[in-house]
């Protein structure tokens, strides 16, 4: 696949054209996605949302992740690497929840092994707009506390997407992309800026994640390890969001 292309190969037509009007629609819009993600992926996670057109905050500061929050379009929180202010911050939150309009993708990421974590997922749970996104052990941790017709993406060789619109399923992606750091945390956020112009949850999971896999794809035969996987995907990010943004619709 040409990286001046939006990706298609064997997807199915409807899909890989969502793909092209969600990413003109972020390209217009430039929504923003507050990020209160873990220190190891701010930098990539940033890079990734600004690759395809969307803009980004990480606010961490319990005074203001309020008001960053409220005027933001998208909301992603990760729970890597907690500390005390992250915490805060997540309690904030909780406390007095930003308007419902605004999707929120929440990762919990080693829910499964933290008592802390399991406590703050089970807590976001509990607020309107939520995407939970997991692999199949923090997924499986917190199934008992999922409410019912919240939108649940379960990661993995298939990524499982179910919510109250219907199911998807996505088969991208390649093995490099588990030797780079934050690729899920990332992906997370792409995921929150495709919500923020597509209101279909089901829908913008399933094409962020086809992206970003089928991006992966590209970057790994253009890299050489790890390293140079890194920038080249985001330089596939961004060629195929400026392609999608000159298309015809």
């Amino acid at each position: 696949m040409p990286a001046s292309e939006v990706p298609d190969g064997d997807l199915d037509k409807p899909l890989a054209r969502d793909i092209t009007v969600i990413l003109r629609r972020i390209k217009a819009s430039r929504p923003r996605v507050q990020c209160l993600t873990n220190t190891v992926a701010q930098n990539l996670t940033a890079n990734v949302l600004l690759a395809i057109g969307a803009d980004v905050s990480m606010a961490t500061h319990p005074a203001e992740v309020r008001a960053m929050c409220g005027s933001a379009q998208a909301l992603l929180i990760n729970l890597g690497t907690l500390d005390a202010a992250r915490e805060a911050a997540i309690l904030e939150l909780i406390a007095a929840p930003i308007r419902s309009a605004i999707p929120i993708v929440v990762d919990p990421v080693f829910a499964h092994q933290s008592p802390l974590r399991m406590s703050l997922a089970r807590q976001l749970l509990g607020l309107d707009g939520v995407i939970i996104k997991g692999n199949s052990a923090e997924m499986a941790a917190l199934a008992p506390f999922i409410p019912q017709g919240l939108t649940r993406i379960t990661t993995g060789a298939t990524d499982l997407i179910q919510g109250p619109a219907g199911k998807a399923e996505v088969q991208a992606g390649h093995p490099l992309m588990a030797r780079a750091t934050a690729m899920g945390c990332a992906a997370g956020a792409v995921i929150a800026a495709f919500a923020a112009v597509e209101p279909d949850q089901v829908n913008a999971a399933a094409a962020a994640l086809t992206l970003f896999g089928r991006a992966g794809e590209e970057a790994a035969a253009l890299s050489s390890g790890p390293g140079s996987f890194v920038v080249h995907l985001i330089d596939v990010l961004a060629r195929i969001a400026d392609s999608a943004a000159t298309t015809e619709a």
